[in-house]
């Protein structure tokens, strides 16, 4: 479904709970436009919406449509035109036994399993979420991280002009803590830095401390304005 300058998909095979954002390459959309969509959802049958990661910007029309905050995610931006420090980087080499290969679109049932066990509720993905996040860019790089043969961890990075983002980056419980995540930002900034993006951006939840600190590790600078996820439900 589509209406105006708003894009609308499901959200996790829920029928009664869809997404809700500014459609790509159109005008932001206005407040008339948030509520005359939430009017036809709720004909259909719709219950909760809720929004994307939006700017503060961003989310004002949809504020005003009634929308309230669900959450709000720490921003983070790393200038790759600048060099890495060659001593004192406290960044964990992946441990032994660690391979990562490109995901090809086979593979997206291994990065689904992944992430179902690597996230839970609001935020897991399911085959219409990372369908949005290999789309959500021009360009993308999807990689999938093996320990002794098995799947452990997967990431996705765009590319959009001089930008580039780590849209997904998901390890199993059980390989957290082992390099494996330091391991998939590293070969995404590798792959942004080979297409001649300048910035990478980043975004998680505040309180998911665990990649706050990998992001930083990594460069990352946190920005002074962060992100908001917003939820309708009638």
């Amino acid at each position: 479904m589509s209406h105006r300058h708003l894009r609308v998909v499901p959200w996790q095979g829920d029928s009664q709970t869809v997404l809700v954002g500014p459609a790509r390459g159109r005008r932001p959309p206005n407040p008339r436009d948030v509520r005359e969509c939430l009017e036809r959802l709720g004909d259909r049958g719709v219950e909760v919406a809720v929004t994307p990661a939006l700017s503060p910007y961003e989310a004002e029309p949809f504020y005003q449509a009634g929308f309230e905050l669900h959450e709000r995610l720490h921003l983070l931006a790393k200038d790759l035109r600048a060099a890495e420090p060659e001593q004192g980087n406290p960044i964990r080499s992946g441990p032994e036994g660690l391979s990562i290969t490109t995901a090809r679109r086979w593979h997206r049932s291994k990065m689904l399993d992944v992430d179902s066990r690597a996230f839970r509720g609001f935020w897991q993905f399911d085959a219409v979420s990372l369908t949005e996040a290999l789309n959500a860019t021009p360009h993308y790089w999807a990689r999938l991280a093996h320990l002794d043969g098995a799947t452990v961890g997967y990431a996705v990075t765009g590319r959009a002009g001089d930008r580039g983002y780590l849209q997904r980056l998901a390890v199993v419980p059980e390989a957290q803590g082992q390099g494996v995540g330091s391991s998939l930002v590293n070969d995404a900034i590798a792959w942004l830095r080979g297409r001649r993006a300048n910035l990478a951006l980043v975004n998680t939840q505040e309180i998911n401390t665990r990649a706050f600190d990998l992001y930083q590790r990594h460069g990352f600078v946190r920005q002074s304005q962060g992100l908001i996820v917003l939820r309708w439900s009638t």
